[in-house]
């Protein structure tokens, strides 16, 4: 209303302006034609969809759009000054912005990259070059234990909860991934009214608070769990063991914070301080968490269930795998959460210091899987930074089989990475509970921005495939991605990293694995 307020005050301003030049001097002239100018454009700005910045700021919110234009100079500066230590760079914001938005993704003069940089890496092309598949590829989540699998797509919504983002935000993002036939993780903070609007596939995403089947005193409750997890919309269970960006954290929802709409959402007492433990209450060892993937699955009525967890100990995860192999039941997936991942709600000393990175946390996952006998019953999910096509081939060669995006789908409905998560007032509606702020956020314009741009990147991702000589990412191997070492010298993954064969620790394992094998229990994490 303000920002109406304001409009409607340059409006009457002008026909002041305009009165008195026609009544005393003309000099009122330039004052009644720049403060009319000001007051279209203002209306424009309210009015119009496709901005949400001009939206929530008319007027004053051109000078972001100005400064874009001043290219690297003052894009560079505002990356160089993030306070999470790895915003994405201007290059990969523009192309997500670019997809999103339906335009070219081709800027002329070539690459800006460092070639002969340390850690430089690219993909192997070939001269047998294929011609892209029309179709995209999916992936299997419902191994023999799994009697209702699912077909997930290559490229997938991450985990971000309703109250992390807004209602409108939550939406757009389901509207498009119910459009372009991919999966939208609900994050920790259950299931809200605005994942369900439009039906897009739900992964729903159980954390150490039982957000949304919990009891009373914050304990899983079976029958809370049951009766959501049946919905056709709930296609997968995942159980959130930790999370990249503040491993081994829990979290805290001030009571302030716990508005009646979150409080039903999550099944809280209105307007009551959460705090969400460090570890799941449900389960304290490998053994259990496995009885407890039998149990969720039994409740959802066969659904796929699995996991996601920032990896920090190899003795912990081999512990996991243990398990499995005893009881001879496995996990239907493991999604694995790069430390690189970001949050408003963590320290930055845990976001900075602490988890495995994604390209290690990927490799050890699948070579622990690998290993145990287990890689061809379990999928792999890949979270933190996934952005581009690229990143879709490089993370399947590293071990994945599908990927999931929580930052660059951010982008996709409008967030500028102007990192106030954490203040309730982000400017452009994503992520703030604010109803003055988030209205600026239409989410039929910005749903359709998800859907162009998931569907672009695994197009492109497609196109990397075809061009590398195969004909389906299952043919993609360590030898294909390079990384340079040294200033002359570049190494396949494939000779980087050791990679095992299927039940190697099992039968043989080798001297860097055996001691963590012989160390990890299923009986204790």
């Amino acid at each position: 209303m303000t920002r109406w307020l304001i409009v409607l005050v340059m409006w009457i301003l002008g026909l002041s302006a305009l009165a008195l030049a026609l009544r005393l001097a003309s000099g009122w002239w330039f004052a009644a034609v720049v403060l009319f100018a000001l007051a279209a454009v203002g209306t424009w700005d309210l009015l119009q969809r496709r901005h949400s910045v001009l939206r929530n700021y008319p007027v004053l919110g051109h000078a972001r759009f100005l400064l874009e234009k001043i290219r690297p100079e003052v894009q560079q500066y505002f990356i160089e000054s993030s306070t999470d230590g790895t915003p994405f760079d201007r290059d990969t914001r523009d192309l997500v912005y670019e997809r999103a938005k339906g335009t070219l993704a081709e800027e002329p003069f070539g690459t800006e990259r460092d070639v002969h940089a340390i850690g430089y890496e690219f993909m192997t092309h070939s001269l047998r070059a294929r011609t892209a598949p029309l179709e995209p590829s999916t992936v299997r989540l419902g191994g023999r234990d799994c009697p209702r699998p699912y077909d997930i797509a290559l490229f997938n919504v991450s985990a971000m909860s309703f109250g992390a983002l807004s209602g409108n935000a939550i939406e757009a993002l389901n509207a498009g991934a119910a459009r372009g036939g991919f999966a939208h993780d609900t994050g920790e903070g259950a299931i809200s009214p605005y994942h369900r609007k439009h039906d897009g596939d739900l992964i729903w995403e159980i954390g150490s608070g039982y957000f949304g089947c919990r009891t009373r005193d914050g304990h899983f409750d079976a029958s809370k769990f049951a009766e959501l997890a049946r919905l056709d919309q709930v296609k997968a269970i995942s159980i959130k063991l930790s999370q990249g960006a503040k491993p081994g954290l829990g979290g805290v929802l001030p009571g302030a914070k716990v508005s009646q709409e979150i409080a039903e959402t999550r099944g809280l007492p209105l307007g009551e301080t959460v705090i969400s433990p460090p570890t799941h209450t449900a389960f304290s060892t490998p053994n259990e968490l496995v009885d407890f993937i039998v149990t969720l699955r039994t409740l959802s009525g066969g659904k796929p269930v699995g996991f996601k967890l920032c990896v920090g100990s190899r003795v912990e995860f081999l512990g996991i795998c243990k398990a499995m192999l005893e009881r001879d039941v496995t996990v239907d997936f493991v999604i694995v959460d790069g430390s690189e991942g970001g949050t408003g709600a963590g320290p930055v000393e845990f976001e900075d210091n602490m988890g495995m990175p994604l390209t290690e946390g990927l490799m050890l996952v699948h070579n622990a899987l690998t290993g145990t006998g287990l890689r061809d019953r379990v999928k792999i999910g890949a979270s933190g930074k996934v952005a581009s096509a690229a990143d879709i081939v490089k993370r399947i060669i590293q071990g994945a089989d599908f990927t999931m995006s929580a930052r660059a789908m951010m982008f996709a409905v409008g967030c500028i990475q102007a990192q106030m998560c954490h203040t309730n007032r982000c400017p452009v509606g994503v992520t703030t509970q604010d109803p003055a702020r988030t209205r600026a956020l239409d989410v039929p314009d910005k749903a359709a921005r998800v859907f162009r741009f998931q569907k672009s990147t695994v197009a492109g991702a497609q196109q990397m495939v075809a061009s590398m000589g195969l004909d389906s990412f299952d043919q993609l191997t360590p030898a294909l991605l390079n990384r340079r070492i040294d200033g002359v010298t570049t190494r396949t993954y494939a000779q980087l990293y050791e990679w095992l064969m299927p039940g190697e620790l099992l039968d043989d394992p080798p001297a860097d694995w055996l001691s963590d094998w012989i160390e990890a229990d299923s009986t204790r994490f």
